[in-house]
């Protein structure tokens, strides 16, 4: 019955809501902010990719790749919001969700530096590209609070869905992990 319910709530998480059917109205960049990673197939993947790797982690890096990957993407987005470009940005992004994918896929775990650093790396791509998009009118503070609770809840979504499902599903995760691997090579090639 838990499981149902939780994929139940994350079907509605990721489903489009008909409050963004009216675009215009919120001024604080909130609502613009939660959309970005949600509507972005290379985002939504590599968030979601993210929670499926830390949870197939043990001790800290459970929590670690997570927060690395939320602060990261924080302060890229403040890169962004100040005009920063990055070499390499929407190819960094594309190579995140092949990367994440095949982490996933495999269930690797890698030394914790070399996991935060890639985690890192990949999550101020995603960052920039989202300060990059700041809508006009928009704060920049409800946008990069929605994009980080919408960060954080795509983790936690991955995350959760790796520790409720039972052991016998983990052949299903290790697949998504490669769908989204497999993705992410689409759209380098792309």
């Amino acid at each position: 019955m838990t499981l149902r319910k939780s994929l139940f709530a994350l079907a509605l998480f990721l489903s489009p809501a008909m409050a963004f059917a009216h675009a215009g109205h919120d001024h604080s960049g909130l609502m613009a902010g939660l959309a970005h990673p949600v509507f972005g197939l290379d985002h939504l993947l590599a968030m979601f990719a993210v929670g499926l790797w830390a949870a197939q982690q043990t001790g800290t890096a459970r929590w670690a790749l997570p927060l690395t990957f939320v602060t990261s993407m924080l302060l890229g987005g403040l890169f962004g919001f100040s005009g920063l470009q990055i070499p390499l940005m929407e190819t960094g992004i594309a190579g995140s969700v092949l990367a994440f994918g095949l982490l996933v896929a495999v269930a690797v775990r890698l030394p914790m530096l070399v996991s935060l650093s890639l985690t890192a790396v990949f999550a101020l791509t995603h960052g920039v590209a989202h300060g990059l998009e700041l809508p006009e009118l928009a704060s920049p503070w409800g946008y990069a609070a929605g994009f980080v609770i919408a960060t954080a809840a795509l983790h936690a979504s991955g995350y959760l869905m790796v520790r409720l499902l039972p052991q016998a599903a983990t052949p299903l995760v290790r697949m998504a992990g490669a769908a989204s691997a497999v993705t992410g090579a689409w759209l380098l090639a792309g």
